[in-house]
C-alpha cells in the first residue's frame, strides 16, 4: 500500500466524557429507556479509553482504533469489531460472544478469560469508497488475515469460533477451550496450547510449527495436512494416544465390576482394582457404578460419563478429569491433590467430609486442582481443602462452602462467590 494511500486513512479522535455519553446513550437503548441510541465507534480512534466493565453488546466499532483500551469484563457480546485495530487492548474476561472480529489486528492483546463462543475471527478486509477506484481496500494485511500475533487468550472460551486463516504466532492459548473451533489455515507456530482443549477442532493446513502442545486435548481433531514440526506434544490426549496406559490392554470393566462387588459386599466377594495411570476413556460411561476407595492416580477419564458414581476416599491424585460428567458423584473425602477438573460438570456433586471414625472425618483434597470453567452449582464442599486451587470461571452457585479452605486459592471470574457468606479459612479438621 501506497503512503498517499495510508494518509487517507482517517479516524475521529473521541475523548473519554464523549466515549462515556455514548455508553450512556447505549445502556439507554438497552434499558428501554427514552433517549437511547445504540453505540457506534466505526472509524474512531479510541485509542488509551477506557470501557471496563461497560455493556457494548451489539455496538459498532467496525475500523476503530483500540489501541491500548481497557476493556476489562465488558459486555461485547455480538458486537462489530470488523478490521478494527486492537493492539495491546486489555479484554480480559470479557464476554465477547459471536462477535464479529474479521481482519481484526488483535496482536499483544490480553484476553485472558474472555468468552469469545462462536465469534469470527477469519480473514476480512475494508474497503472505503474511492473516487478512481471505485472502492480500495485500505490496511490490507499480507493475507487479510485476522493478526493475533502475540496475543493472550489463555483461559479463552473459543468454542465453536471461527478462526480460518487466523495469524496467532506465538500467541498463547494456555488452557483456553477451543472445542469444535475452525482454524483451517491458520499460522499458529510457536503458540501454547498447552491443556487447551481443541476436542473436535479443524486444524487442516494449520500451521503448528513450534507449537507448545502439552497436556493438550486433540481428541476428533481434523489434521489433514497441518504441519507440527517441532511441537512439542507429551502428554497430550489424542483418539489413540494418551499420557496413561491404554485401557484397552487390561480387562477394565471387569475390573471396576469386580471392585463395585467389593464394595459393595464389604469385602467378602470381588476384589478391589488399580487404575494408577490407566486411560480409562474407552469405558465411555461408568455412570451409577460404586469405586469407593479406588486407586486412579494419574488416570485419564476426560469425558467419561461418571454421573452419580460412588468414589468416596478414592486416590484420584493427578488424575485427569477434564469435561467428566460428575453430576451428582459421591467425592466425600476423595483425594484430588492436583488433578485436572477444567470443564466437569460437577453439579449437586459430593465433596465434603468423610466419616471412617466416630470422631474422624477426612476432608476432600483438592490442592492445586484445577477446576477451571468447572460447575459447582448446588455442590457440597463443606471442609474441602481447596488450598491453591485453580477456580478461575468456576460456577458456585448455590454450593456450600462451609469452613471450605480457600487459602491461595484463584477466584478470578468465579461465579456464586459472591453470594456466599463469609468464609470460615481455618484448617479443616
Amino acid at each position: 500500500m501506497s503512503g498517499n494511500a495510508a494518509q487517507t486513512i482517517v479516524r475521529r479522535r473521541i475523548e473519554q466524557a464523549e466515549l462515556d455519553a455514548i455508553c450512556a446513550r447505549h445502556d439507554r437503548l438497552w434499558q428501554a429507556r427514552p433517549g437511547g441510541a445504540r453505540a457506534v465507534f466505526a472509524w474512531m480512534d479510541l485509542s488509551g479509553l477506557s470501557l471496563a466493565g461497560r455493556n457494548l453488546a451489539d455496538a459498532d466499532f467496525a475500523a476503530a482504533c483500540l489501541i491500548g483500551c481497557d476493556l476489562t469484563g465488558a459486555k461485547l457480546d455480538n458486537a462489530t469489531f470488523f478490521g478494527a485495530d486492537m493492539q495491546d487492548a486489555v479484554l480480559a474476561d470479557a464476554s465477547m460472544r459471536r462477535a464479529d472480529l474479521r481482519g481484526a489486528c488483535l496482536r499483544g492483546a490480553d484476553l485472558t478469560g474472555a468468552d469469545l463462543f462462536e465469534a469470527d475471527l477469519r480473514e476480512g478486509a475494508i474497503a472505503a469508497a474511492d473516487a478512481r477506484l471505485g472502492f480500495r481496500v485500505i490496511e490490507a494485511r499480507s493475507h487479510k488475515e485476522t493478526e493475533a500475533q502475540g496475543a493472550c487468550l489463555a483461559g479463552a472460551n473459543l468454542e465453536r469460533s471461527k478462526l480460518t486463516g487466523v495469524v496467532a504466532v506465538a500467541a498463547d492459548f494456555t488452557d483456553a477451550v477451543m472445542k469444535d473451533c475452525k482454524l483451517v489455515r491458520a499460522n499458529l507456530k510457536q503458540a501454547s496450547f498447552r491443556g487447551a482443549d481443541l476436542a473436535g477442532a479443524d486444524l487442516s493446513g494449520a500451521d503448528l510449527s513450534g507449537a507448545d502442545l502439552r497436556d493438550a486435548v486433540l481428541v476428533g481433531v481434523k489434521a489433514t495436512l497441518w504441519r507440527t514440526d517441532g511441537a512439542d506434544m507429551s502428554g497430550a490426549l489424542t483418539d489413540n494416544r494418551s499420557a496413561g496406559a491404554p485401557v484397552g490392554k487390561m480387562p477394565a470393566a471387569e475390573m471396576l465390576a469386580e471392585h463395585a462387588q467389593w464394595c459393595e459386599t464389604g469385602g467378602a466377594a470381588g476384589c478391589p482394582s488399580v487404575f494408577d495411570g490407566v486411560d480409562l476413556r474407552a469405558l465411555g460411561s461408568i455412570r451409577g457404578y460404586n469405586l469407593t476407595a479406588l486407586s486412579a492416580k494419574g488416570a485419564v477419564f476426560y469425558g467419561l460419563d461418571m454421573e452419580g458414581v460412588q468414589l468416596q476416599g478414592a486416590q484420584l491424585e493427578e488424575a485427569d478429569l477434564r469435561s467428566a460428567n460428575l453430576r451428582g458423584a459421591d467425592l466425600r473425602g476423595a483425594r484430588l491433590k492436583r488433578a485436572r477438573l477444567n470443564g466437569a460438570d460437577l453439579r449437586e456433586a459430593q465433596l465434603g467430609p468423610l466419616l471412617i471414625a466416630v470422631d474422624r472425618l477426612l476432608p476432600a483434597d483438592l490442592t492445586g486442582a484445577c477446576l477451571r470453567g468447572a460447575d459447582l452449582s448446588g455442590a457440597e464442599l463443606k471442609r474441602a481443602n481447596l488450598t491453591d486451587a485453580d477456580l478461575t470461571r468456576t460456577v458456585l452457585r448455590g454450593a456450600c462452602l462451609k469452613q471450605t479452605v480457600l487459602d491461595g486459592a484463584i477466584t478470578r471470574g468465579a461465579r456464586g462467590l459472591e453470594t456466599q457468606p463469609p468464609f470460615d479459612l481455618e484448617a479443616a479438621g
